[in-house]
Order: C-alpha cells, then sequence, then structure tokens
C-alpha cells in the first residue's frame, strides 16, 4: 500500500493571518484584561469628567460663590483616576504576561509537533529570534489595544462635550481633522512594511550568530574568527537600512502631525475666544473648551501606540509564519499490546524533490537487533525518525504490529519506542532526571540500572554530587553524554529501541560493552540501529543495506561480507583485515570477547554478558 499525505501546504501568511493571531491573544487573556477595562473605564470617565470639574471651580470664582463644592468634587476626580490608572497598569501587566505565556506555549508546542523535518526551512536562530523577540513584541498588543480604545473614547467624549459647550467651538474642531486623521493613517501603514524588514534582519542575524556558537571550536581550530565575524554581521546592513528607513518615516510623519494638532487648537481656541468675547460663552467654558480639545486631539497622541502596533503586526505575522506549518495530525487510536514488530510498506521520503527514501518495504521481526548501514546520505537516519513516527513518508506507511503510525495515539506510541541520538541533549534538571525523562515514573534503582547498562554508572558516581548532578553543568567528554543518551533509551524499557548513529562518539571497547547490552541485555525487545562498523553489523540479527534511498540486500553480515562494496562501507572505521566478520557458531558475546582482542586488551570478567534489561 504507498497511501500519499494528503497535501498541508500553509497559504501565505500575511498581515491580516498577523492581525486574527493578535485577536486571539485578546481572548486568551480575557480575564485580566477585564479588570483592565473597567479600570479603564473608570479613568475615561474622570478624565472627562475633569474640564467640567475645573470650569465649575472657575465660574465659582467669578461668581463670588463659595469653592468648597467645586474643589472637593474636583479632588475626588483626580483621586478616581490615580485608582483607576494603577489598578489599570497592573491588570495590563498581567495581561500582557497572560498573553505572552499563552503565545510562547503555543509556538512551542507546534515545534515539536512539527518535529524535525517540520522546521528544516528555518534556522535555529531564527526560531530562537521569534520565541523570544516577537512573541513578547506580540503579546503587549491586548493591553495596548486596550489603552488605544480607552484613548480613542476619551478623544471622542473630548469632541462631544466641545459640541456640548457650543456647537460652533465642535465644528471648528472637526474642520481640521480629517486632514490629522489621512496623515496618521499614511504613517502607519509605511512603517509596517519597515517594521517587517527590520525584523528580518534581525532573525538572519540571530540564526547565524547561533551557528557560530555552535561551531565555535571549529572556528578557532581553523582560525576563521575574523571571516565568521564578517559572515555574522552581514544582516547589518539590512538592519542598518531598514532602521534608519524608519527613522524617516517617523520623521516625516511626526512633524506633519505636530504641525496640524497645534493649527486645530488655535482654531478652537479662536473659536472659543470669541464666544466669551460675544457673550455666549463663560470663562470657565473657555478653561473647560481648552481641556477638551486636549482630550479631543488625545488620538494624536497614541502615535507612539499605533508604531508600537505596526511593530506588533508585524511580530505576529513572523509568529504565524511559523504556526501555520504544516503539522502531522496526530494519531487517536492506542497501540495495542505487541512483540514489536516493525514494517515499512512502500515508504517515499522526498527533500526539495529529491528522493531520500525511495520504495522502502521492510518488515523487522520482533525481538530482533536491524542494524542500518550505508554510505553517507543513504537515507539511514530518515529511515530512524519513521520508525518512532518522528518525521511521516511522503508516500507509504510505517506500522508498528501491524499498526498504521499515523493512526497511533502519540502518547502510546511514545510509551512504546525509545529513541537515543548521536548527539543526545539532556533534560529534566539533574543526571537522574534526565535518565528518566522518558520514563518519569523510573525509580532511583531503574536509573542506575539503565546507566549501569550502557556503562555510564561508574562515571556518574564518580563526579562530587552523582545522579543529582546537574546535567547541563556535568563535566563529561562526547561519548560519556551518548552513554546517558543511551541510559535514557534502556531506562524507557520500550517495545522498540532506535539508536541513531548513538554509539559514534564511543571507543571500541566501550562500543561493544554497549552492543553487548543490546544484542543479550535487550534480548526479547526490537532494535534498530544505525550502525557505521562492522562490529555491530556483525551481531546483528538483520542488516539493512541502504544505497541511494533504496533497501539494496537485506541478510546477515556474513552473507553480506563478501561483496566489496558492503565491505569498504567499514573501510573507515573498521579495517576489514582486522575485523573478521563473526562465524555462523560465534554468538554475540564472544564476538564482543573478539572485538576487546583487536582492541588490545585481553578478555575481563565485565566482558560478559550484562544482566538483561
Amino acid at each position: 500500500m504507498s497511501d500519499p499525505v494528503p497535501d498541508r501546504t500553509p497559504e501565505r501568511v500575511t498581515h491580516k493571518h498577523g492581525d486574527r493571531l493578535l485577536a486571539s491573544l485578546a481572548r486568551g487573556a480575557r480575564a485580566p484584561l477585564a479588570v483592565a477595562a473597567v479600570s479603564a473605564a473608570a479613568a475615561a470617565v474622570a478624565t472627562l469628567a475633569a474640564p467640567a470639574a475645573l470650569a465649575a471651580a472657575v465660574d465659582a470664582v467669578f461668581a463670588g460663590q463659595g469653592t468648597g463644592g467645586a474643589a472637593a468634587r474636583l479632588a475626588l476626580v483626580l483621586v478616581v483616576a490615580t485608582c483607576a490608572e494603577i489598578a489599570g497598569g497592573i491588570a495590563g501587566a498581567t495581561a500582557t504576561a497572560s498573553a505572552t505565556a499563552g503565545l510562547r506555549l503555543r509556538f512551542t508546542g507546534h515545534i515539536l509537533a512539527l518535529g524535525a523535518t517540520g522546521t528544516r526551512g528555518l534556522p535555529t536562530g531564527e526560531l530562537a529570534n521569534r520565541l523570544v523577540s516577537n512573541t513578547v513584541t506580540a503579546g503587549y498588543v491586548p493591553a495596548t489595544l486596550l489603552d488605544a480604545a480607552t484613548g480613542l473614547v476619551v478623544s471622542l467624549g473630548g469632541v462631544v462635550a466641545l459640541f456640548v459647550i457650543d456647537w460652533r467651538v465642535g465644528l471648528a474642531f472637526l474642520a481640521g481633522l480629517p486632514v490629522a486623521v489621512v496623515v496618521i493613517r499614511v504613517f502607519v501603514g509605511r512603517v509596517s512594511g519597515l517594521y517587517d524588514r527590520y525584523q528580518e534582519a534581525q532573525g538572519r542575524l540571530a540564526a547565524r550568530l547561533t551557528d557560530a556558537l555552535a561551531g565555535i571550536r571549529t572556528v578557532r581550530a581553523s582560525g576563521t574568527a575574523g571571516r565568521e565575524v564578517t559572515r555574522v554581521l552581514a544582516p547589518l546592513a539590512d538592519l542598518s537600512s531598514a532602521g534608519h528607513a524608519l527613522w524617516r518615516a517617523q520623521s516625516r510623519g511626526v512633524w506633519r502631525i505636530a504641525l496640524m494638532l497645534p493649527l486645530i487648537e488655535v482654531l478652537v481656541l479662536g473659536v472659543a475666544g470669541l464666544g466669551v468675547a460675544g457673550g455666549r460663552l463663560q470663562p470657565g467654558q473657555l478653561l473647560a473648551a481648552v481641556g477638551y480639545t486636549a482630550l479631543g486631539l488625545g488620538f494624536a497622541d497614541q502615535i507612539d501606540t499605533l508604531m508600537g502596533l505596526a511593530h506588533a503586526r508585524s511580530a505576529a505575522r513572523r509568529v504565524g509564519e511559523v504556526l501555520a506549518l504544516p503539522a502531522p495530525p496526530p494519531g487517536t487510536r492506542p497501540l495495542a499490546d505487541g512483540p514489536g514488530a516493525l514494517s515499512f510498506r512502500g515508504v517515499t521520503v522526498t527533500r526539495e524533490g529529491v528522493p531520500v527514501l525511495d520504495g522502502v518495504d521492510l518488515d523487522i521481526p520482533a525481538g530482533s537487533l536491524a542494524a542500518v548501514v550505508g554510505p553517507s546520505g543513504a537515507g539511514k537516519s530518515t529511515l530512524a525518525l519513521l520508525a518512532g513516527r518522528l518525521a511521516d513518508p511522503d508516500r507509504g506507511q510505517v506500522l508498528l504490529d501491524g499498526q498504521c503510525l499515523r493512526e497511533t495515539d502519540p502518547g502510546s506510541l511514545r510509551d512504546a519506542v525509545a529513541y537515543a541520538f548521536e548527539r543526545p541533549v539532556l533534560l529534566g534538571g539533574d543526571i537522574a532526571s534526565a535518565i528518566a525523562y522518558g520514563r518519569p515514573s523510573a525509580g532511583r534503582g531503574a536509573v542506575r540500572e539503565a546507566a549501569r547498562a550502557a556503562h555510564i554508572h561508574d562515571v556518574v558516581t564518580r563526579l562530587p554530587r552523582g545522579y543529582d548532578t546537574p546535567a547541563d553543568g556535568a563535566p563529561l567528554s562526547g561519548g560519556e553524554f551518548q552513554r546517558l543518551g543511551l541510559a535514557r533509551a534502556l531506562a524507557a524499557r520500550a517495545r522498540l529501541t532506535v539508536l541513531d548513529d548513538a554509539t559514534s562518539s564511543l571507543d571500541t571497547a566501550t562500543e561493544a560493552q554497549v552492543t553487548r547490552t543490546l544484542t543479550e541485555g535487550m534480548r526479547g525487545r526490537t532494535r534498530l540501529v544505525v550502525a557505521h562498523r562492522a562490529t555491530t553489523a556483525a551481531r546483528a540479527d538483520l542488516v539493512i543495506w541502504l544505497d541511494a534511498g533504496r533497501v539494496r540486500a537485506c541478510g546477515l553480515h556474513r552473507e553480506l561480507w563478501s561483496d566489496p562494496a558492503y565491505r569498504s562501507l567499514f573501510a573507515a572505521t573498521d579495517p576489514p583485515d582486522t575485523v573478521p566478520p563473526p562465524d555462523a557458531a560465534g554468538g554475540a558475546c564472544q564476538a564482543g570477547r573478539d572485538t576487546a582482542r583487536v582492541a588490545g586488551g585481553a578478555p575481563r570478567e565485565e566482558d560478559a554478558c550484562p544482566v538483561r534489561l
């Protein structure tokens, strides 16, 4: 059977998609936003009441009346406004934190759902920039929009108050308003595109810096620090260009807005002054008109807010680009109990139009040790990823105990399949937690047992804090980290264990010890091992020889050894004249002792087959 994967090509992500993402953030922070909205409403009412209260106090003075009541009302308005501002600030900060945390969780969850192949078009540094920087910028939007809405309500209230004072004053205000609105709209539209350029340059810079830090030893060993600095800083030219363009756009927009606002104020004050001179208005109403004009023009004070929103729209679009990447839909069927038989049916995987695996059909018997060999680029690691659905084939099916992995519930699949990688990342805190990461219920005894099976227990116990040593600060070599990754896979006690080049950093004698664990200590459980050494292939129950994405041959190591092309696969790691294939009467433990002799060591008691896990 060769079922095609449904087309999940993402549509092009635009600012409109970013706007929808920003709207979803507001829905996710409803509770603190509700508190902030109530506070903002109280602040808006107090702000609109302040000019009227002040005008009443002034008119009372001119009329020779007592000012006690008016002063008390003005003081009450100021107290309410202050308390509302404080409460709104706290609620707004809470809403921002909630929105940012929710977006980061969603972003991280989607990255995990995409898997190893889903994000291959985005460098690690680029993803980190979007997670750390762009999510924060977008997270400010709900509270910022509330502030902007409150400012708009206050502005509209100020305009209405001007009409209440005198319709002529209100019309004078509206006469200059359309030009100011057009200027602001053009400005916001221009800076939105410039923020796109700026953040894209930031992302490229972060990606190159992350790559350089990951390869810092190579850079130092090659003496190419100067060249690498030049490469990393190359996006600075685009960053500088976009930044200067933003400043130019801001300067052109701000001076136009700054020119329009005083002209509107002068026009309003002129009309109001004529009203006072003609006896139409009281002096206090002139003062109120001044206050309400300032409030009516408050929308222009939102220019920084509008720039922040333009920045946030660009950030949301960049986050949305990642969220729009199609993740494989999770299965829903629990994985039935089984011995761990693994099958590939017509499996094809292509990358950029080039087949990585091409029509692979395989059956790996339950409980067997299968070694996958082949030249670089043959598709070995891709086959390993497919075995536990860390990636999906473009066509075909992968089955575990007869059940298609696409249909299988991810939780039950993770319980059934364990992985060890060439460069493991130790998560979970201390070393004990890192080993038990795939099986949190494992006790300290099970952790030690797995460490012994991976031949790392003695190393861990020599550390000052033993298994309580923080994993990210443990002074371990590359091979020792690999053995911790192996211990993590062994501790999972899964029915299928996949080792993707997980012994490449081990010396020959240690690899022989670890391989004996795979052959004898895990007998009865299915093991799929990407192998580069003849000694590993010699101990396997089945060797799968991949070449250019196709299965060239399957069989026992001793059967394939007669092919010169097969022997050449191991020439770089195990010269064929020093590692003969085991004979049929050999057996895994005898092969391990032979390997120890080849490595220059004598048979030792610890070379005996380990206790089964």
